[in-house]
């Protein structure tokens, strides 16, 4: 029998609210070293700043009913209560378009992207450009999860978003979108699941890292390498202690609001296209609202689990492996890693747009919502 979703409104119980501030007014901080703020991590000046406005000024209950505008719901899959937004589009005859965040992200990504998808005549668009959006949590991130819940791997995750399109929802054809893992899991999608898919649109290529540099690398390519090597040394270390130790990192970040929001708020920092300032791209609210999904669903232990399973298992597309779906990409000046096209193509054979953006990060939906969907809709408007 195929499950039958279930409309969903989301409301965190009033005493979770207050604890979350006592816990927030008790906090005890570390020193700094003294040297260049951010340095070594997230600075502490912001942290009491950050820490401060969470506790005194944020409104969790504004963040949830923007959430709650639009319609949700729940469906049981196999192992996972699966929450997922469902916003109809307003057109002619609107594309259903499988919208999916990545961590440390949640569908708190979304809130001003989807009107600009679902009803792009609102904001001057073509109204045959309208999207009919479909924004699932991840299986074991946020509104995705329950304690002790099986633990996904990207390649579960696309078996069951192909599954809740196709058998639950009854879309056929359909696109699919995301940055971070919701890109791994678009791109594996197009990989294990082509026959629905019209294409998959990304902002983040998602080559493995291990692949040689050619005997002679062009200048793109060789810059690209270059880039890969330091992010690799710099960058990764949190991949390390999530794909290995996700247990232990858990306990203080699922206990201590204050250690959770250092370890995001330091991504959107060193993501984002912001000149070292987050606040100047992505406003405070939005990502307290993101931090708070995580927290008030104790959902962080989960959402490692994708690492877990990529340093212990093989990458999500297999070596040799391609995608051959229509594919459309955005590179974002500030992406954490942008492999040129010539790379590219190696596994997705079938690069159908390939737009280099202006301004932007990782962090494509909030930073650039405008420009992320009109890029959006330019590559789907001639697969409809």
């Amino acid at each position: 029998m195929v499950p039958r979703p279930k409309p969903f409104t989301l409301s965190i119980p009033g005493q979770d609210i207050a604890d979350l501030r006592d816990r927030l007014a008790r906090t005890r901080f570390p020193d700094q070293a003294p040297d260049a703020p951010w340095a070594y991590g997230t600075d502490l000046a912001y942290m009491k700043s950050l820490v401060a406005d969470w506790q005194d000024r944020f409104d969790w209950r504004a963040s949830e009913a923007a959430l709650n505008a639009f319609p949700q719901f729940k469906v049981k899959m196999p192992d996972v209560d699966l929450h997922f937004l469902h916003v109809p589009g307003k057109g002619p005859s609107p594309t259903p378009l499988l919208l999916m965040h990545g961590w440390p992200g949640s569908v708190f990504e979304f809130i001003d992207i989807i009107p600009r998808l679902t009803d792009p005549a609102r904001f001057g668009g073509d109204p045959a450009d309208a999207f009919t959006v479909i924004a699932p949590s991840l299986p074991g991130y946020g509104l995705s999860f329950a304690p002790n819940q099986k633990r996904f791997s990207i390649e579960d995750i696309a078996a069951c978003f192909a599954s809740l399109m196709v058998d639950v929802l009854g879309y056929t054809r359909y696109g699919a979108q995301g940055g971070d893992y919701g890109a791994f899991t678009a791109s594996r999608l197009g990989h294990s699941h082509p026959d629905n898919l019209i294409g998959i649109h990304i902002n983040l290529l998602t080559i493995q890292r291990d692949r040689p540099p050619p005997a002679n690398p062009t200048d793109e390519e060789r810059r690209y390498f270059d880039e890969l090597a330091v992010w690799l040394k710099e960058e990764t270390g949190y991949q390390w202690i999530q794909g290995t130790r996700p247990q232990t990192l858990a306990y203080g970040l699922t206990d201590s609001p204050a250690g959770l929001a250092a370890w995001i708020a330091e991504k959107f920092r060193t993501w984002t296209d912001c000149g070292g300032d987050p606040d100047s791209v992505i406003s405070r609210d939005h990502l307290l609202a993101n931090i708070s999904l995580y927290w008030f669903t104790a959902a962080i232990n989960s959402s490692f689990w994708p690492y877990y399973a990529r340093l212990h298992g093989q990458w999500p597309i297999p070596s040799g492996g391609t995608v051959d779906v229509p594919m459309g990409y955005c590179a974002f000046p500030k992406e954490i890693i942008r492999p040129p096209r010539s790379v590219a193509q190696q596994m997705y054979t079938n690069i159908q747009r390939w737009t280099v953006m202006k301004k932007g990060g990782h962090f494509a939906a909030m930073e650039q919502p405008e420009a992320l969907a009109n890029e959006i809709a330019a590559f789907f408007r001639g697969r409809r």
